[in-house]
C-alpha cells in the first residue's frame, strides 16, 4: 500500500532524512517511532505530500506522491500532532468545510460527515463549538476530519498526547476499529500504546531506518535480557543448589531477604524453563514463593537501537 524508496531530504547541510525504505502492507497499523530529531515529522510531511523531497520515491497506493500527488492525496487522511480544526465552528461545520475542501461530492458529503462522525465518536457533540470541547473530543473531531473522502491510508501522529488515561484508552480502541479498514501509520511516543496497538513498528534514528519488524519480533532482539525472579523458602547456597542444572545457572544472582532468597536467572524465554524449575524444586524441597518471567519490552528495543544517536534538530 505505502512504498518508500531510497527517500532522502536534506535541509541545506543538514540531512533530516537519509535513504529511507520501507514498504507498509495494506491493513496494517503500523508504529513510526523514533527519538525526537529524528526525521519523523519530515518522513510523515513527505508521505502526505505537505514536504517534498531531495531525493528517493514514495508511492501510495500504486500512485507516485511527487508525480501523481492528487491520487495520491486523495487516498490518505492525516491528522497532524496538533488538530487542525477552527475553534470557531462546530464539528458539523468544520467537516462540512474540510469535506468541500477535499473534493467530496456534494451528494456524499452528509452522509460521509456523518458516517465520520460515527465511527469518530462525535455524533453528540456535532453542533457544539470546538473551543467548549474537551481535548479528547478535539482529537476525535480531527480524527473525523482524517476519514472524511474515505481515505485507504489514515496517518495520526501523537493522537493521544495531552489525553487523560480514560480518554487515551478510547482513542486507542478507536485506533484498532480503524486498522480494520484502513492502513494505518501512526507516531507515538508511548511505546506501550504502540505495543498494544500495531501490528509493525518501524524505527528511525538521526534519519536512517535501524529496524522494521512486528513488536514481538523487536523484543526478541533483546532476549538475552530476559531474566526469571525466583523467590525460594531456603537459603542462597540450597537455592543453588536445588537450581543447579538450570541453563544460565552460571550466571544466576541470589539475594537473602529473612527465610526467602531471591534468585535471579538470565534465561531463553523460548522454551518456557518455568516448569523444569518447578519439577527441580519439588525434588530438592525447596518451597517456590513466587515466580515471575521479565522479558525486554519494546522501550527497551527502542533504547537500544537509537540511544548511540545523538539527538538532531531540524523536524
Amino acid at each position: 500500500m505505502i512504498e518508500v524508496s531510497h527517500l532522502t531530504k536534506r535541509y541545506g547541510e543538514h540531512v533530516a532524512v537519509s535513504d529511507l525504505c520501507f514498504t507498509i502492507d495494506k491493513g496494517k497499523i503500523t508504529g513510526f517511532l523514533g527519538p525526537n530529531g529524528a526525521g519523523k515529522s519530515t518522513t510523515m510531511n513527505i508521505l502526505t505530500g505537505c514536504l517534498g523531497a531531495s531525493e528517493g520515491e514514495v508511492r501510495i497506493g500504486g500512485h507516485d506522491i511527487f508525480e501523481e500527488p492528487m491520487e495520491a492525496k486523495r487516498l490518505i487522511g492525516y491528522l497532524p500532532e496538533q488538530p487542525p480544526v477552527y475553534p470557531d465552528m462546530t464539528p458539523r461545520e468544520y467537516l462540512r468545510f474540510v469535506g468541500k475542501a477535499k473534493g467530496v461530492p456534494n451528494r456524499e458529503l452528509s452522509e460521509q460527515m456523518d458516517r465520520s462522525a460515527r465511527r469518530a465518536g462525535i455524533s453528540e457533540v456535532m453542533d457544539r463549538l470546538i473551543r467548549n470541547l474537551s481535548k479528547g473530543y478535539r482529537q476525535r473531531v480531527g480524527i473525523a476530519q482524517a476519514l472524511l473522502g474515505n481515505p485507504q491510508v489514515i496517518i495520526l501522529d501523537e493522537p493521544t498526547v495531552g489525553l487523560d488515561p480514560a480518554q487515551i484508552i478510547e482513542i486507542r480502541d478507536l485506533i484498532r476499529a480503524l486498522g480494520r479498514d484502513h492502513t494505518v501509520i501512526l507516531s507515538s511516543h508511548i511505546l506501550s500504546e504502540v505495543s498494544a496497538v500495531c501490528d509493525s513498528v518501524l524505527i528511525i534514528a538521526k534519519g536512517r531506518l535501524v529496524a522494521s519488524d512486528t513488536p514481538e519480533n523487536l523484543e526478541k532482539l533483546s532476549a538475552g535480557d530476559a531474566r526469571l525472579e525466583i523467590e525460594l523458602l531456603c537459603d542462597a547456597p540450597r537455592a543453588r543448589r536445588a537450581l543447579a542444572a538450570m541453563p544460565g545457572a552460571q550466571n544466576m544472582q541470589t539475594e537473602q531477604e529473612g527465610d526467602i532468597c531471591r534468585v535471579l536467572l538470565p534465561v531463553d524465554p523460548s522454551p518456557d524453563v518455568r516448569a523444569m524449575i518447578f519439577r527441580a524444586c519439588v525434588t530438592a524441597d525447596t518451597p517456590i514463593v513466587g515466580m515471575q518471567l521479565h522479558r525486554a519490552s519494546l522501550e527497551d528495543v527502542f533504547l537500544e537501537l537509537t540511544q548511540d544517536n545523538e539527538e538532531v534538530a531540524g523536524t
